[in-house]
């Protein structure tokens, strides 16, 4: 059973988690499932950026960006070449590191 190891984020996971995950899930809902509260504004529908995260290893092992994906991530805050959006980037058989960015950008927030 692959993991995610999630980096420690100052807000979401202090101490960062290990995951133990079925493969074919979203890295968003492998995170939402686990109690680590990352923002998801569009509900996982491939429109916004706010689920960016950068997958520090394991990138070259899960499903390539679309068209889209790639459109909405040169929006993202702190883009980088690890970087993906966390409700397209599916699990599959290998590990893999995720950090949470610092910042997101989001007009409008999932907890009011």
């Amino acid at each position: 059973m692959p993991q995610i190891i999630v980096l420690p984020h100052e807000d979401l996971c202090p101490e960062g988690v290990v995951i133990e995950v079925d493969q074919g899930i979203s890295v968003c809902n492998a995170l939402l499932d686990n109690n680590v509260e990352i923002e998801h504004a569009c509900e996982m529908s491939n429109a916004c950026t706010t689920c960016h995260v950068y997958v520090r290893e394991g990138f070259d092992f899960i499903d390539e960006s679309d068209e889209t994906e790639d459109d909405l991530l040169d929006k993202a805050w702190g883009l980088d070449p690890d970087s993906r959006l966390s409700c397209q980037a599916i699990v599959g058989k290998t590990d893999l590191v995720i950090e949470i960015p610092k910042y997101t950008i989001n007009q409008v927030s999932e907890n009011h």
